[in-house]
């Protein structure tokens, strides 16, 4: 480890097709339709849930006609008109809406109305296509955020080929979930699943509205649960299926073999935009739980722990004296925060959250988010070498800040040489742009060969600790760095993005 100073820029990118054909742009506040009555509280949804497993030992059906039948009906089509917008055209450029993802949907006949060079052009009303459940006799409907967000009108068609103006109740967008509502009694609703009890093997229906040519039915099985797809999404733990489901099926039905919902239908990964045998579903009980609270409180309310928290890789587990990669490394505590108040540090791996074990940071977060504000909840966690249980009392999530998980922590990273450090000065914090607060040694340069820059390390980053030891400058960190045992695998804590985070060093990883 040296020092000097150079700077850097850095950034990865993943896509996700997500299964509706819709335009994007008009703006939209949603209603809430649900309104208070006159003792000034609101009455809650009625849900049919029926939380018993599906039964397993059945005989194999030549024919899912009879539960077809009985599902298709609480089915429905969501067609949505935004708003027309004016885009400013360049001199001989083509339209806004001239790119691949939207010819996945539209094809190559894009519209191409309007005044030309350079001027303002009127761009056509938009439009898009979903699906949607039926859950209540009254009229809820559950579907995607991404189906309704850029909604200016709402209007759905039943199997039946009745028609309604809906209005949207609310929608989450960290979980991609909506509800709307439309004025009618006595329709034919679906009964819920407990999607905890769902299992890889079990066949799956999918119901929608693909490519709007009609109400489609398609057959599969569950091929993983607690899927993470990286879509941008606050909360993903997704239901894949290969059961086909293609542009416009977003919002709609997924179905066990009884009649079931246990999701709602969400995205594809597709090279083409089209079915790949590679689909995932919200879970019935995240979307319940989310529609519950837009219906009842208007918003959802979510708990809030305060740390910062990445996934346990073989290395930081090795590091932590653990068996296994289970559990969530705390990488940082958020100042008076629940976190903070119950005596969580830095460095402690949780193990168990609310009486549950914690299989990783994704699924701690779900369970921080999935649990009411005031709730006193145990914590079971590992701190140098032993188990400690400690009580938390958590808050509401304060605005968009989030029990937040990091994301970027390395399974693999390298020895400390090529990695060059400076002091935190006025200059320094201005050109990484770091808060005031930050103290350690601030890396400005890595070599593109060194085993730190396949791990992540990159310049900007804070090297707060050098193996548990805490850096305060540049000279401390050189030292430190010379002063390790074991120069193979050296774990350290890095401040980065906003939050820190752990890695580990590893040499043996270069070749």
């Amino acid at each position: 480890m040296k020092r000097a100073i150079r700077e850097y820029a850095h950034k990865t990118r993943l896509a996700i097709v997500l299964a509706a054909v819709l335009g994007a742009g008009a703006q939209f506040a949603f209603q809430n339709v649900h309104a208070k009555d006159e003792k000034g509280y609101k009455p809650a949804i009625q849900l049919h849930v029926d939380r018993a497993p599906v039964n397993r030992e059945a005989k194999t059906t030549t024919s899912f006609a009879p539960v077809v039948k009985k599902v298709s009906p609480s089915v429905v089509r969501v067609d949505i008109t935004g708003k027309a917008k004016e885009a400013e055209m360049e001199m001989g450029g083509g339209s806004p809406l001239d790119n691949p993802m939207l010819r996945r949907f539209f094809g190559d006949q894009l519209p191409q109305q309007g005044r030309r060079g350079g001027r303002m052009q009127r761009m056509p009303r938009e439009h898009g296509l979903g699906s949607g459940v039926i859950v209540t006799q009254d009229g809820y409907i559950l579907t995607n955020n991404h189906v309704v967000e850029n909604a200016e009108k709402v209007r759905v068609t039943l199997d039946d080929g009745r028609e309604f103006d809906a209005k949207v109740v609310g929608a989450d967008p960290k979980t991609d979930v909506a509800v709307v509502k439309v004025e009618a009694t006595g329709l034919p609703y679906i009964q819920l699943a407990d999607s905890d009890k769902i299992e890889v093997g079990d066949v799956t229906l999918a119901i929608g509205n693909p490519f709007g040519v009609g109400q489609t039915v398609t057959s599969g099985i569950i091929s993983a649960t607690g899927r993470a797809m990286g879509m941008g999404l606050d909360y993903e733990d997704f239901i894949q299926t290969d059961a086909a489901i293609n542009p416009g099926n977003s919002g709609g039905a997924l179905i066990d073999a009884e009649g079931r919902l246990i999701g709602i239908n969400t995205a594809i990964i597709s090279r083409t935009g089209g079915n790949n045998g590679i689909g995932f579903a919200v879970p019935v009980n995240l979307a319940k739980n989310v529609m519950e609270q837009l219906i009842d409180n208007g918003r959802v309310v979510r708990g809030f722990l305060g740390v910062n928290i990445q996934t346990m890789s073989p290395a930081l587990a090795k590091q932590f004296d653990l068996k296994d990669t289970k559990g969530a490394l705390v990488s940082e505590v958020t100042p008076n925060s629940p976190a903070e108040k119950a005596g969580l540090k830095s460095g402690d791996v949780i193990l168990e959250f609310n009486g549950k074990p914690v299989q990783d940071s994704r699924h701690l977060k779900l369970a921080v988010g999935s649990t009411s504000p005031g709730t006193k909840a145990p914590l079971k966690v590992l701190r140098d070498g032993s188990t400690k249980n400690l009580t938390v009392t958590l808050k509401e999530l304060p605005g968009d800040q989030l029990a937040r998980k990091d994301g970027k922590a390395a399974n693999d990273t390298d020895a400390l040489d090529g990695v060059t450090v400076g002091d935190l000065d006025s200059n320094v914090r201005q050109q990484f742009d770091l808060p005031r607060d930050v103290k350690g040694a601030v890396v400005t340069d890595v070599d593109p060969d060194s085993a730190s820059y396949a791990a992540g390390l990159r310049p900007g980053d804070v090297i707060l600790e050098i193996d548990r030891k805490a850096v305060n400058n540049a000279e401390e960190a050189v030292k430190l760095s010379e002063n390790i045992k074991d120069k193979a695998s050296i774990l350290l804590r890095v401040w980065s993005k906003g939050g820190s985070h752990y890695l580990v060093v590893d040499e043996s990883k270069v070749g």
